[in-house]
């Protein structure tokens, strides 16, 4: 979200987009699909008036989940957040970020990337058991 707030995002897209865009994933490996499968159950969410987000917000989410494996960049700045966020959580899975592959200039800055990469690398934390 800190992110959203410097590019000027739609916070709440980009939430969205945060919880839908790999919720579809049927494997960690290779899932090509996943994507357009999680923008669907954004619309199906939306359709049955579980997801209070107007018809232009919904488009932002559809369009950042779709996407978010195959495009390389997108002029809508929601969008581009939308994708740097998620590129700049890769090294939770052991890939380093690459400023080339970043849409906007706040995802490219170096004290962003580190601050993510440290984020992205600390342990989850422990569920304590009774």
């Amino acid at each position: 979200m800190l992110l959203a707030e410097t590019t000027g995002a739609n916070r709440r897209v980009v939430e969205l987009f945060a919880f839908f865009h790999d919720s579809c994933r049927q494997t960690d490996g290779w899932d090509i699909e996943h994507g357009p499968r999680g923008a669907e159950l954004a619309r199906a969410h939306h359709t049955q008036g579980l997801l209070p987000v107007s018809d232009a917000e919904l488009e932002l989410l559809i369009v950042a989940c779709r996407g978010h494996t195959v495009e390389r960049t997108h002029a809508d700045l929601t969008v581009a957040t939308c994708w740097d966020a998620d590129r700049l959580d890769l090294p939770r899975v052991g890939i380093t970020v690459d400023p080339a592959y970043l849409c906007t200039d706040a995802a490219k800055s170096p004290s962003v990337i580190r601050a993510a990469e440290a984020r992205a690398l600390r342990p989850a934390p422990r569920l304590h058991r009774r």
